[in-house]
């Protein structure tokens, strides 16, 4: 069957399952952690990154298809000769550092949105994440929830944890290019309250943090580098020095599958307020694109999370604040 025959959605799988493929021998090689020039975002493009957005670009004009794309390294792409209907929102490799070292936190990403005139987060349709060691797969359309489907056909079933506990948090916190002092002052009362009867692990990939969420491994995945900016202009500077110039924190690329895939297996699913991300603007990675998130378990684990960033903010803005 033609790619230009597929339905959006099978093109979508097609793509991300095609991805992993071209990624998986790569994985782990010297070759995947050298650096290739600067995304649009402003992170680091490493080898493994160029390579599968090489792939993605000879993918999509080799389909036939009128599609829009947006992807972490070369922002706005269209391919075809008709306006197209759908956007696809695509994180090649989201995890690229753990990707480049071999190890299992790693996942292709890719999203389906109605093309308007400025998508939102709310406009996402359809979302696949595919795990690039193991190709277990995971696929969500809006109102019709998740399927986990493991390499060799098997369903896994989706495990949200009932743990309410902060003490006994298992989760995952968003690290890369942000200042790890900024970040302890904000997120440190609770790395310690969980270090010992719970844990806390940087996985280096938003989209497998999450999805571990699905899973049953972790209770949640946190990560309010925007709203410390937001809410603490002070420290955008040193955001900046650690990101060389640049704010590193999620973009939409990033969040776009997961979310609607955490939504639909029952997760709760918001920004570092505790408000829905619907409203966000899908296509940008910089800055004013950037948003929080935390993902949960159960709402009042997402509840506890966000009363602890509350006071987290309060301390950091003591701290940093102009009337500190």
């Amino acid at each position: 069957m033609s790619k230009a025959s597929l339905d959006i959605k099978d093109l979508a799988v097609d793509l991300c399952t095609s991805l992993r493929q071209v990624v998986l021998p790569h994985i782990g090689k010297a070759a995947a952690r050298t650096h290739a020039g600067t995304a649009v975002g402003g992170d680091v493009t490493f080898g493994i990154d160029e390579l599968a957005e090489d792939f993605l670009v000879k993918y999509l004009e080799d389909s036939g298809i009128s599609i829009a794309v947006y992807s972490e390294d070369r922002g706005l792409l269209r391919f075809g000769d008709s306006e197209p209907a759908h956007v696809l929102i695509v994180d090649p490799v989201d995890g690229t550092r753990p990707a480049a070292a071999g190890l299992e936190c790693a996942m292709v990403s890719v999203a389906v949105a109605e093309l308007t005139e400025a998508p939102t987060m709310g406009d996402v349709v359809f979302g696949c994440l595919s795990e690039i060691k193991s190709g277990t797969t995971f696929t969500a359309a809006r109102g019709e929830g998740v399927t986990i489907t493991t390499i060799e056909g098997e369903a896994v079933p989706v495990i949200l944890s009932g743990n309410t506990d902060l003490s006994k948090l298992f989760w995952t916190i968003g690290f890369r290019g942000r200042p790890a002092r900024v970040l302890m002052e904000a997120m440190g009362d609770l790395v310690d309250i969980s270090s010992v009867d719970g844990a806390v692990f940087d996985l280096g990939s938003a989209t497998y943090s999450i999805t571990r969420v699905l899973t049953g491994q972790l209770d949640a995945y946190i990560d309010i580098g925007p709203r410390m900016i937001e809410d603490v202009p002070e420290v955008k500077s040193i955001f900046e020095e650690v990101g060389k110039g640049a704010v590193l924190n999620n973009s939409p690329h990033d969040l776009a599958a997961a979310g609607i895939i955490a939504r639909e297996a029952g997760a709760i699913f918001g920004d570092g307020w505790g408000k829905l991300l619907a409203s966000r603007l899908l296509l940008g990675s910089d800055h004013s694109f950037q948003m929080s998130c935390v993902a949960a378990a159960n709402q009042e684990m997402f509840d506890a999370i966000i009363e602890a960033m509350d006071e987290g903010v309060a301390r950091l803005r003591s701290v940093y604040g102009k009337s500190a």
